[in-house]
């Protein structure tokens, strides 16, 4: 066989392995699957733009869909801390200012109506919690002519109470203040009478009426608010015109300095009554 006849059966050889390459690989793309080439499709179509051109618009993207998902994150969280219980010591604040707030003591300014001043009329009313914090202040305007004020001791000035809060408003405040709640105060049937309300009887603390400080004070007599001050606090009050704030404060004070020998008195006395 000649040179040429040789390299013409080469050359025929490798253009039928050409072919024969070209076919397989034509019916290997014939039997892709239609999900297969779907599913390929569209991981194609979510690829994202790599060009340079276009970073910016990728960043663009990438920052809104983050920004959507903060605020679906952030509207999750609120959603969630309503429902979230309270922390430790949160609950011990709830309850420190639950137990503040169930003993509190009032105090009244009055005036004085009628003839000569001599029926008492509601000027001011005061109440604080058991360590002091005042919850309410309030002047209370007239309901009558004042023929006297009683400044020296009452503190109270005719511009005090000539513009002040209704008294039904002022009364409607105090009785929601007062309710559930353990009154303490110095003689409050004065002030309870003057406000014309009631407080159930198990629930006050009137350091006028507690016999066992009556008789170590004043030897049984009814003392005043100023005298007990002094003999179990050691403080000095009312040395001028009264403040019922001041004087609120310091029935609580009296109060929270034997409230463990008061409370264990009357709980033997409700034991005595139910024996009989």
């Amino acid at each position: 066989m000649s040179s040429s006849e040789q390299r013409q059966k080469q050359f025929d050889l490798h253009r039928n392995k050409a072919n024969t390459t070209r076919t397989s690989n034509n019916s290997g793309d014939k039997n892709v699957s239609p999900k297969s080439f779907k599913l390929q499709t569209s991981l194609e179509m979510q690829q994202p733009n790599v060009h340079r051109r276009a970073a910016g618009s990728n960043w663009l993207a990438a920052t809104a869909s983050g920004s959507e998902n903060k605020v679906q994150v952030a509207k999750a969280t609120e959603e969630g801390s309503e429902s979230e219980p309270l922390t430790k010591s949160a609950r011990t604040r709830q309850r420190k200012m639950a137990q503040r707030n169930r003993y509190l003591s009032m105090d009244c300014e009055m005036v004085g109506v009628g003839h000569n001043g001599q029926e008492d009329m509601l000027a001011r009313v005061s109440i604080v919690n058991s360590v002091g914090h005042v919850l309410m202040d309030k002047y209370v305007k007239p309901r009558q002519t004042v023929t006297d004020y009683r400044t020296s001791v009452s503190g109270i000035r005719p511009h005090d109470i000539e513009n002040a809060e209704d008294f039904a408003t002022v009364q409607d405040e105090v009785v929601k203040l007062l309710h559930g709640k353990i009154l303490v105060g110095h003689a409050l049937r004065h002030d309870l009478a003057v406000l014309n309300i009631k407080h159930p009887f198990e629930h006050i603390r009137d350091t006028s009426r507690y016999k066992p400080l009556c008789k170590l004070v004043s030897n049984g007599h009814t003392p005043s608010l100023k005298r007990l001050t002094m003999a179990v606090l050691g403080q000095e009050i009312q040395t001028g015109e009264h403040n019922s704030v001041e004087d609120a404060r310091s029935a609580m004070g009296i109060y929270n300095r034997i409230a463990a020998d008061w409370e264990k008195h009357l709980e033997k006395k409700q034991l005595q009554q139910q024996r009989f």
